[in-house]
């Protein structure tokens, strides 16, 4: 899509740092630099605000990732790619079924209501809950990975969704600030919430979290 609108040398595409590399790769296969933005910590996609202040006269491109069931501020980013002439392209998520979406939203709901300790997703915007993902607050990464470990050991699947932001790999590495980029990815944790889930797994899940409440104190 970046080469068919003639993105390529020269040009700079604005991209977020959370998530897959795979949409930076694309605007290097294309000739462009990638910028990176940060993004909004309700929705984990690209901040409007953030993307603005990285805008240059040699900006070609905006790439909004939807993330985890939210979608980005298209409204906002085409607002910005209008005043500045830019391209704003979209990354959806493969769509689920609605009966599916509706049973991931049943269970996100009893796990908003039951969860302590941990911050649950914002569930705005018909929020369909590719990942139901939370925020394990503290000291940074140690206290979300021995959360994760924990949760493990008692018979829960859980998964860091983000491992290392894009602008922290080598072949990307940016002085850039991006803090709540950054924020993100030393503290959020996957939970499942699968259709397939029964009512005891739910259970069980609230009682392996709930029971880490020692690794949850915030730092001071």
């Amino acid at each position: 899509m970046l080469r068919a609108a003639g993105v390529g040398v020269g040009d700079e595409v604005v991209v977020p740092a959370f998530g897959n590399v795979e949409v930076a790769e694309a605007v290097v296969l294309a000739g462009a630099l990638p910028v990176f933005a940060d993004i909004d910590p309700l929705t984990y996609c690209l901040e409007a605000a953030a993307v603005e202040a990285v805008v240059t006269p040699r900006t070609a491109a905006v790439v909004a990732v939807h993330r985890f069931g939210r979608s980005a501020d298209i409204e906002r980013l085409h607002e910005i790619g209008r005043r500045h002439g830019l391209l704003v392209l979209e990354q959806g998520e493969s769509e689920v079924p609605y009966g599916e979406v509706a049973q991931r939203r049943q269970r996100a709901s009893y796990l908003d209501a039951k969860l302590k300790g941990v911050q649950t997703p914002d569930g705005g915007d018909g929020h369909t809950y590719q990942q139901y993902v939370v925020r394990v607050p503290g000291n940074g990464r140690p206290d979300r990975d021995a959360f994760a470990r924990a949760v493990r050991a008692k018979g829960v699947e859980c998964r860091v969704p983000v491992k290392t932001p894009v602008h922290r790999l080598p072949e990307y590495r940016r002085c850039v600030s991006l803090p709540e980029t950054e924020r993100a990815a030393d503290e959020t944790l996957a939970l499942p919430v699968d259709a397939a889930l029964t009512k005891r797994d739910m259970q069980r899940i609230v009682s392996a979290c709930n029971a880490l409440g020692g690794l949850l104190q915030p730092a001071f």
